[in-house]
């Protein structure tokens, strides 16, 4: 899933493409994409693009005559720019949108369809906002009562958009781990230390990776926007070494979403049990590597 880093990304890369200029027509492939039906997807025809901006994980793109698209990319969701109109592909093609500049194209991989567009008036705006803090704006007390506003799990808490915006399980990962923190602690737990390391490791993960994604992108526009990337500390590095004490790369995998750590950094040399796994394996799981 795009995540903020990547949605920072997309915007550094459509602010000198599309601002200023004219949205001259709007090609919708697949109508389940529609969330909104008032105003129509056709109002936005002939508007100018005023701003473009992020509401969470949401791509907002600002237009005269007060409306604006609101695009949520979801888990699969993908954008792809070409100085000229381009064909929507059959398979995994949602959208295009025609500037007069070039167009800008909504592809989703794989079968489920989750990824969103609305169109909405200003004075509704505020109804695509799922309410959670921005990090880079937010005190410690703002972030500490957000993380614990209900009783979870730290990794659960983190990625909990009506709470803290823009984090999902990939950055999520990284933070726990810069932040040595067992993504199943529970956040009723945490110390006060905790908390506030938790904090910086957030604030710092997510500026670090949107500074990565913007430089490794430059004049360019996205092309592998993706949850795995080699300079990443845990995430996607199963049974890899730890960057940090070399232990391997450990994994929880639940409902088809993977959470990795590092025993020695973040659990205190306790493996943690993976489901599908432990139920498998029962008595012979091993509660400590080696």
């Amino acid at each position: 899933m795009p995540e903020l880093p990547e949605i920072e990304g997309y915007l550094a890369a459509l602010r000198p493409r599309i601002v200023g200029e004219t949205l001259t027509d709007v090609r919708v492939a697949s109508f389940s994409l529609l969330r909104t039906f008032d105003p129509p997807v056709e109002a936005v025809v002939s508007e100018t693009v005023v701003s473009v901006h992020r509401v969470g994980k949401r791509i907002v793109i600002d237009l005269t005559g007060e409306l604006h698209l609101v695009i949520h990319l979801m888990v699969a969701g993908r954008l792809k720019w070409a100085d000229s109109p381009m064909s929507i592909p059959k398979r995994g093609g949602l959208a295009a949108f025609d500037f007069s500049s070039g167009s800008l194209l909504l592809t989703e991989a794989g079968t489920k369809r989750r990824a969103s567009l609305s169109v909405v008036r200003t004075t509704d705006l505020p109804g695509v906002d799922p309410g959670g803090i921005e990090l880079a704006d937010a005190t410690l007390e703002q972030f500490s009562d957000a993380l614990c506003t209900e009783r979870h799990t730290l990794k659960r808490s983190l990625t909990d958009a009506r709470h803290i915006a823009g984090i999902g399980g990939a950055f999520a990962d990284e933070i726990l781990h810069r932040s040595h923190l067992s993504p199943t602690q529970m956040n009723t737990n945490l110390t006060d230390e905790e908390i506030a390391a938790l904090f910086e490791a957030s604030k710092g993960v997510l500026a670090e990776w949107t500074r990565k994604r913007i430089d490794e992108t430059g004049t360019g526009f996205p092309t592998k926007v993706t949850a795995f990337h080699p300079d990443m500390a845990v995430h996607g590095k199963f049974n890899e070494p730890c960057p940090v004490c070399a232990t391997p790369i450990q994994r929880i995998v639940s409902g088809g979403r993977e959470t990795n750590y590092c025993p020695t950094c973040q659990t205190g040399g306790k493996v943690l049990k993976d489901r599908a796994l432990s139920r498998l394996l029962k008595d012979d799981w091993p509660k400590r590597l080696g």
